[in-house]
């Protein structure tokens, strides 16, 4: 005779509570019921398929987070998600379009409408972690596997969206590239954190930024000089223009971030017109450090 109903009520309830109110099949026998139970549930309206072998228990509706665990649930966990699915439970950066993205070192076939398994041998147990109770890649891996598949303007984005959210460390997430290196993504990767983390020497900062400055109609500045009870890089008084130039982007501490905004807000607060440029704009975007120096001058000057 069936069993209608599990052995362990609680036991079934607090999982569905966990898993954002799916449960699977392997999931229901494992907790004493038979597959005719579980038709049977179907049928009347207790169970609802979200993906084969995977429902919604009670009511159809399931949330974003409820498809995600059941994506996993549906390769009986033998996957977590990944990629833009994963990026997007982290709240880095917004899936495109429905398909969940999962991944898993295993060559079983999980293929299923609505789900992408990624068969990857270089998932690794530092990789894997839970958010909300999902299976997911670490932020650090998540970034390394967007660089297979975002431009690179949306790559930065999302690299600059982890660093605020304060999800990986600048220093573990170099680890992890250098770690990595030739694995897909790295590269990508890699180039962005290069062009954020890129510093000159001081002589090589003045002597690349200083014929900007004058391509750009400004006259000598004074540099490494106090202004406001701080030390910046090159000063106008004639024109109360004050640029700063920034290196380790990616490297700065939420401490450092909050002294540059206090020292901005000193010099907009003197009447002063504060700017900042990172080392790679000086050295490889001259261009557009140009067209905003003039900028800043001709509005300076009224003109």
């Amino acid at each position: 005779m069936a069993c209608l109903s599990p052995p362990d009520p609680q036991r079934a309830w607090a999982l569905v509570r966990a898993q954002h109110g799916v449960i699977a099949l392997f999931q229901l026998l494992t907790l004493g019921y038979t597959r005719r139970a579980v038709k049977h549930r179907i049928a009347i309206g207790r169970l609802h398929p979200v993906f084969r072998g995977v429902y919604a228990v009670g009511r159809p509706e399931v949330s974003r987070k409820g498809r995600w665990m059941a994506a996993v649930l549906a390769c009986r966990l033998e996957v977590v998600l990944s990629r833009e699915s994963a990026a997007a439970l982290w709240g880095i950066c917004s899936e495109r379009g429905a398909v969940i993205h999962v991944a898993g070192p295993r060559a079983r076939d999980h293929r299923q409408p609505g789900i992408v398994a990624h068969r990857s041998r270089t998932l690794w147990d530092q990789d894997l972690t839970r958010r909300k109770s999902i299976p997911v890649t670490t932020p650090a891996r998540t970034l390394i596997d967007l660089g297979t598949c975002l431009p690179p303007y949306e790559l930065e984005a999302a690299v600059n969206e982890a660093d605020k959210l304060d999800l990986v460390h600048p220093v573990a997430l170099r680890a992890a590239v250098h770690e990595r290196r030739g694995q897909r993504g790295v590269l990508a990767l890699r180039e962005i954190l290069d062009r954020g983390d890129f510093l000159l020497t001081d002589s090589e900062l003045e002597r690349r930024f200083l014929p900007i400055a004058r391509r750009a109609g400004l006259g000598p500045p004074h540099t490494q000089q106090r202004v406001n009870g701080f030390r910046v890089d090159f000063y106008w008084p004639d024109l109360g223009l004050v640029v700063e130039t920034d290196g380790l982007r990616y490297h700065r501490t939420p401490s450092e971030q909050t002294k540059d905004r206090v020292r901005d807000q000193a010099h907009i607060a003197a009447g002063l017109t504060p700017l900042r440029f990172t080392h790679w704009q000086v050295r490889y975007e001259p261009g557009h450090v140009e067209r905003t120096l003039r900028a800043a001058a001709r509005r300076d000057w009224g003109t």
